[in-house]
C-alpha cells in the first residue's frame, strides 16, 4: 500500500556528483528540496578515480564554482596534488586537475549538504514516479512510500539497470555492493522515451605498501599550485606525488591471450563504453603498434594505502587482472585489494530533453548525469546544477535558465546533448567549443557570476567577493586602455615595436609577445601597485583580444558557408587536419553539406573550419564546367 510520507517543492534521486550539485542549485534557488539516495553514507562517493578536473573538465568546475556551485570548493579542501595542464601552451586550453582525498571529499560533501538551508536528505530506492495529468508529481519507493513534489531531478548514473561484468560473472549493481534501479528504468521506458544501454569501467586497486615505488618515476604537486574555486587562496593539505609506470610485451602478451574472457569481447556487453577512456582491453586491441601504455599510480588518500592505477581499466577475470597487472615494472608483488570491472547501464537519449534538461514528454521532471549519454564527475555536476535549479525555478513559476555555446563550456555541453544525441559516453574537450579562446578558465567568474546572481544562484559572499575582484579588474583596464607610450618608449623597456610615431595604449602593449607587467611598469612605476591576479587576468586578456575578435569572424562566416554542398564523391581522408575519429564519422555518414556534418556527433567547431577550406580549395581547383555541367 501506498503511503505519502511527506512533500516537498524538488527531489533529487540520487547522490553523486550531479545530485549533489542539483540538490544544493535548488536549495541556493529558493525550492525546499529532498535528496534522495540509498545511503546517506554514500553521498559525494567519487565511484571512479580519485580526480577532479583536466582539459575541458576543469572548465565546467571553474563555470560551477562562478555560478556558487560547491565542487571546486570541496575539491579544493579535499586535494592532495594538484596540476595545470597545458601550462606551456595558452590560457583558452589549459585546465587545472587535482587528484583528490576520496574519503575527505566524501565527508566534506556530506557536511556541505547537511547544511544547506532547504535541504533535506532522506534513505531510500526510489522505484517509480508519480505521474499526475500528465506532469511529475513525485516519487515512489521500494517500500512502497510516497514523496510528492512539484518536479523531480533524476540523477542516477550507473544504476539504472546497471549490471557489473568481471569476467564471465555478472552482478546486477549500480556500482560494486549496491544494488540497481529497475523499477524507474521500466518507468522511463514506458514514458516511450528513447533509451540504450552504455558501459564504461574502473581499474582494480592497489595496496600501496606492496608497489616498488623506488623503480618508479615520480609526478609531484605543480609549486604554484592553481586552485577551482575563485574564493580558495590557500591550498591546505599536505601534497602527494604520483608514480608512473607503463604496460610491456609481456603484459600485452597477457592481454592478447586472454581477451575473449573480457566481459568487453566476449560478447556479453552490448553498451558502448568512452572512445577517450579505454580499457586495457580496448588499447591493446586497437593499438596493436604500440609496444607500451603509460600508467598513473595515483593515491586514493592521505589515510589510505589504496592507489588507484590510471589507465588499466579492466573486465577481465580476476585471475587475468592479478598475472597482468604484475608484469608491468613496479608491481611485479603487488596486492589487488578490489579487481577491475565494466559496468553497463541504461541512459536516455538526451535529445528527448530541453536545453533546460526537462523531459518534454513529462512535464516537471529532469535529468542530469550519466542517465543523459555522459562521463565524469565534472559533466554530471554541471548538468546537476542546471537541472537543480530550472526545477526550483519551475515550481516558482520562472522560465528556465539556459547557456549558450558562446558564453561557457556548460552550453557547448548540453547543446552537444540535446541537439545531437550521443553513440558513446560524452566527454568535455575544449576542441568541442568554437569559442574556446574567450571561455576560459581564469574569466568564469566574469562570464557567469552576474547572471548566477540574477537567477537567484549566487549567494551575498562569492557576490561580495566578485564585486571586489570586478572593481580592481575595471580600475587596471581603463588605466592601461588610458596609457599611452610612443614607440621609443616603448623599445627602451624592451618591447619591439615598429618605429612609426604612433602612440601605443599600454593594454595594447601588453599584447606583444615581448611584453610583460614589470617593463610596462618601467614606463608606468603606478602600475607596480596591481596586485598579481589582477595582473595576470588583464594580462591574458590583453594577449587574447585580437585572437577572440578574429574567432567571432570565423564564427560568422561558418554560419553562412553551412549551405556549402559537399560532392558525393568527396574524399574526406585527403582533409589532412582532422583526426581519425572525424574522418571515420564522416566517411560513415556521408554528409551532402556542411550544415549536416555539423550535425554528427563529434564534429568540432575546428573540423568544420578545415573541411570548409578543404571543399573551397577542391572547388577552385576544379575545372570549369559550363551551364550544362560540360568542362
Amino acid at each position: 500500500m501506498e503511503t505519502d510520507v511527506s512533500a516537498f517543492d524538488v527531489i533529487i534521486v540520487g547522490g553523486g556528483h550531479a545530485g549533489c550539485e542539483a540538490a544544493a542549485a535548488s536549495a541556493r534557488a529558493g525550492a525546499w528540496t529532498a535528496l534522495v539516495t540509498h545511503k546517506r553514507a554514500t553521498i559525494g562517493e567519487m565511484s571512479c578515480n580519485p580526480a577532479i578536473g583536466g582539459l575541458g573538465k576543469g572548465h565546467l568546475v571553474r563555470e560551477i564554482d562562478a555560478l556558487d556551485g560547491i565542487m571546486g570548493r570541496l575539491a579544493d579542501a579535499s586535494g592532495i596534488q594538484f596540476r595545470l595542464l597545458n601550462r606551456s601552451k595558452g590560457a583558452a586550453v589549459q585546465g587545472p586537475r587535482a587528484q583528490i582525498d576520496r574519503a575527505l571529499y566524501r565527508r566534506n560533501m556530506q557536511a556541505e549538504i547537511a547544511s544547506t538551508p532547504g535541504l533535506e536528505t532522506m534513505e531510500g530506492a526510489v522505484e517509480d514516479l508519480v505521474v499526475d495529468n500528465g506532469r511529475v508529481a513525485g516519487v515512489v519507493l521500494a517500500d512502497g512510500s510516497v514523496i510528492s513534489a512539484g518536479a523531480v531531478v533524476v540523477t542516477t548514473g550507473t544504476f539504472l539497470k546497471g549490471v557489473i561484468h568481471l569476467g564471465s560473472e555478472r552482478t546486477p549493481a549500480g556500482r560494486i555492493g549496491e544494488r540497481p534501479a529497475v523499477g524507474l528504468s521500466d518507468r522511463l521506458y514506458g514514458l516511450g522515451l528513447k533509451m540504450g544501454r552504455l558501459k564504461t569501467g574502473t581499474p582494480p586497486r592497489l595496496d600501496s605498501k606492496t608497489i616498488d615505488w623506488d623503480r618508479l618515476e615520480m609526478q609531484p604537486t605543480d609549486e604554484d599550485k592553481v586552485p577551482f574555486s575563485f574564493l580558495t587562496r590557500e591550498i591546505a593539505l599536505p601534497q602527494v606525488s604520483c608514480g608512473i609506470t607503463w604496460t610491456n610485451a609481456r603484459t600485452h602478451s597477457i592481454i592478447a591471450e586472454n581477451i575473449n574472457q573480457s566481459a568487453v569481447y566476449s560478447g556479453s556487453i552490448s553498451g558502448r563504453g568512452p572512445r577517450y577512456c579505454p580499457s586495457i582491453e580496448d588499447k591493446v586491441h586497437r593499438f596493436a603498434d604500440r609496444d607500451r601504455h603509460q600508467i598513473f599510480l595515483e593515491p586514493e588518500g592521505l589515510d589510505t594505502d589504496l592507489v588507484y592505477p590510471n589507465g588499466i581499466s579492466s573486465s577481465l577475470p580476476a585471475s587475468v587482472q592479478e598475472e597482468f597487472v604484475r608484469s608491468i615494472d613496479g608491481l611485479e608483488q603487488v596486492l589487488i585489494r578490489q579487481h577491475g570491472y565494466a559496468i553497463e547501464y541504461d541512459f536516455v537519449d538526451p535529445r528527448e530533453l530541453s536545453l533546460g534538461l526537462e523531459v518534454r514528454a513529462l512535464p516537471g521532471l529532469y535529468l542530469a548525469g550519466q542517465i543523459n549519454g555522459t562521463t565524469g564527475y565534472e559533466e554530471a555536476a554541471a548538468q546537476g546544477l542546471v537541472a537543480g535549479a530550472n526545477a526550483a525555478r519551475m515550481i516558482r513559476g520562472l522560465a528556465p535558465i539556459s547557456f549558450s555555446r558562446s558564453d561557457s563550456y556548460i552550453g557547448v555541453m548540453i547543446d552537444d546533448l540535446v541537439s545531437r544525441g550521443v553513440t558513446e559516453p560524452y566527454r568535455m574537450f575544449t576542441s568541442r567549443a568554437e569559442f574556446r579562446l574567450s571561455l576560459r578558465i581564469d574569466n568564469a567568474d566574469r562570464r557567469l557570476t552576474d547572471f548566477g546572481r540574477e537567477t537567484g544562484l549566487v549567494g551575498e559572499g562569492r557576490w561580495a567577493a566578485w564585486n571586489e575582484k570586478r572593481e580592481r579588474l575595471d580600475v587596471s583596464r581603463e588605466t592601461l586602455a588610458r596609457l599611452t607610450a610612443t614607440p621609443a618608449k616603448a623599445n627602451a623597456v624592451g618591447i619591439s615595436v615598429n618605429q612609426d610615431g604612433r602612440p601605443r595604449a599600454a593594454f595594447d602593449l601588453l599584447s606583444y609577445p615581448d611584453a610583460d607587467w614589470d617593463k610596462l611598469a618601467r614606463i608606468w612605476p603606478e602600475l607596480a601597485e596591481v596586485d598579481a591576479a589582477t595582473r595576470e587576468q588583464i594580462a591574458i586578456e590583453a594577449k587574447y583580444h585580437q585572437y577572440i575578435e578574429r574567432q567571432a569572424g570565423d564564427a560568422v562566416a561558418l554560419k553562412r558557408d553551412e549551405n556549402t554542398i559537399i560532392p558525393a564523391g568527396f574524399d574526406f581522408t585527403s582533409v589532412g587536419s582532422l583526426s581519425n575519429e572525424v574522418r571515420e564519422k564522416l566517411v560513415a555518414a556521408r554528409p551532402k553539406t556542411l550544415a549536416q556534418a555539423a550535425r554528427i556527433e563529434g564534429i568540432t567547431p575546428g573540423a568544420l573550419t578545415a573541411l570548409l577550406a578543404a571543399l573551397k580549395k577542391a572547388r577552385a581547383a576544379a575545372p570549369h564546367k559550363d551551364a550544362a555541367g560540360h568542362g
